[in-house]
């Protein structure tokens, strides 16, 4: 992975990122230490390191029983217990994999992560006629969006195939020891894999939370791994600030938001990457965003959205940076064939790749953007598969930790989430928030 800062240290002034070079070390000393806020949630720093090739056999053994036994595995979970896995595997999926009929591998599907009721009762008219296993995700087991839809479909799947079946069908990813879901697991001895206490959801995907799922979707999670130990070792402590790319990257976008870009944009040119965005999105969104601070994150599918968003990136308030990642050699090859008519004016393009094309909208846009005003700062990966996944995944769950100390806040908690939740079970009369269900109504 190359990362490249120099259409965004031009939008600084001179000197400024040095001070913050100086801070992004102090940074990383407190995640290697221990010693800073949320510390009892820093298990994701050497989790890379930390995976043994017996664990990794250990879930892909699992995964293969699924495998043999589901035409659908449902991935039940919210948050970082789905969107890391979902990301993964929509990279390294056939663009059109859900349309596939010669299919090999079964179709993973998600649930859990909303409480619609049409999405629900379409999932499970898609499932009536297939044979489906499912992961459960929650250290708890009681996060409403995950226990409803397993509620739903672990009755469904237990009048299809019978107990005895379903308990051979369901895995659950929990808590160690306690929580209605390790309870339920014992009960009925349903296979586990444990959710580290130290892990939080949005740093997991390198546990079982998403190891699973994309050993189970037919990837390569030795691979994936392999990534994200190669970067653990080049954004450590002993790595100074000048080959570091997490402590770069985390100076550069402090720097841009002390300066007043409150709103960073992470760019693809590649659809693959579009999930990887959102789960961006959740890391930095609930890492940094408290406090009454942090910087905004949000995504555009460039070229895309281009005939969308582009014309505020270009020309809206001067408040945003751009974070775009460049893939350099996709997997396949498509050239452009020379058309006799030439109706479309296309010829000049007849022998080129269409990379090659979309290679030259990404730098017109990118030099577009700065001369716009907005700062450019460029992610290249050698191509999408598991291992340059793996490397940026952790490239930016490494970047997170130091950029959130460098904030000032505690990057490991989330305490603005449980304001919604207080709210609907008071308005849901859930027992125990009489007193809240009282004082909300007569708000309302």
């Amino acid at each position: 992975m190359k990362l490249t800062l120099t259409h965004a240290a031009c939008f600084v002034p001179a000197g400024s990122l040095s001070h913050l070079a100086d801070m992004t070390a102090a940074a990383n000393q407190l995640l290697e230490s221990g010693k800073g806020a949320g510390n009892d949630f820093l298990g994701w720093v050497h989790l890379p390191s930390s995976i043994t090739p017996a664990f990794l056999d250990e879930v892909q053994e699992t995964a293969n029983l699924l495998r043999q036994k589901c035409q659908v595995v449902v991935i039940a979970g919210i948050g970082g217990s789905y969107l890391g896995a979902k990301a993964v595997n929509d990279a390294l999926a056939h663009t059109f994999d859900a349309y596939c009929t010669d299919r090999k591998d079964p179709y993973v599907v998600y649930a859990g992560n909303n409480i619609g009721e049409d999405y629900l009762a379409d999932l499970m008219e898609f499932l009536s006629d297939k044979e489906f296993g499912i992961v459960n995700i929650s250290k708890s087991g009681t996060t409403t969006e995950t226990a409803l839809a397993f509620r739903l479909l672990k009755t469904m799947l237990e009048e299809k195939v019978g107990k005895a079946e379903a308990r051979q069908r369901i895995v659950a990813v929990t808590d160690a020891q306690k929580g209605a879901l390790r309870s339920l697991a014992t009960k009925e001895g349903y296979k586990t894999f444990v959710i580290p206490d130290n892990v939080g959801g949005r740093f997991s995907v390198l546990t079982p939370v998403g190891l699973l799922a994309i050993a189970v979707a037919g990837h390569d999670i030795k691979q994936l791994v392999k990534g994200a130990q190669d970067m653990e070792k080049a954004t450590g402590t002993d790595v100074d600030y000048a080959n570091n790319p997490a402590a770069q990257y985390a100076a550069m976008r402090n720097a841009l938001y002390q300066f007043g870009k409150k709103t960073e944009i992470l760019v693809n040119f590649n659809p693959k990457l579009h999930f990887i965005a959102e789960w961006w999105k959740q890391l930095y969104g609930e890492s940094e965003g408290k406090d009454h601070k942090g910087i905004f994150p949000a995504a555009v599918d460039f070229t895309t959205d281009l005939h969308s968003m582009g014309q505020w990136i270009q020309d809206g308030e001067r408040s945003i940076f751009e974070t775009v990642i460049s893939v350099k050699e996709p997997q396949k090859k498509v050239v452009i064939p020379e058309d006799k008519e030439n109706l479309d004016g296309l010829n000049f393009l007849a022998g080129k790749r269409v990379d090659e094309v979309n290679k030259m909208a990404e730098l017109g846009t990118r030099l577009a953007h700065v001369d716009g005003g907005v700062p450019n700062i460029h992610i290249e990966i050698e191509r999408v598969d598991e291992y340059n996944i793996g490397a940026m995944l952790y490239f930016f769950e490494r970047g997170c930790g130091i950029s959130g100390y460098m904030l000032g806040v505690n990057p490991f908690n989330q305490p603005g989430v449980e304001a919604y939740k207080k709210n609907m079970f008071a308005l849901l009369n859930k027992p125990g928030y009489e007193a809240e269900s009282k004082a909300i109504l007569a708000r309302l």
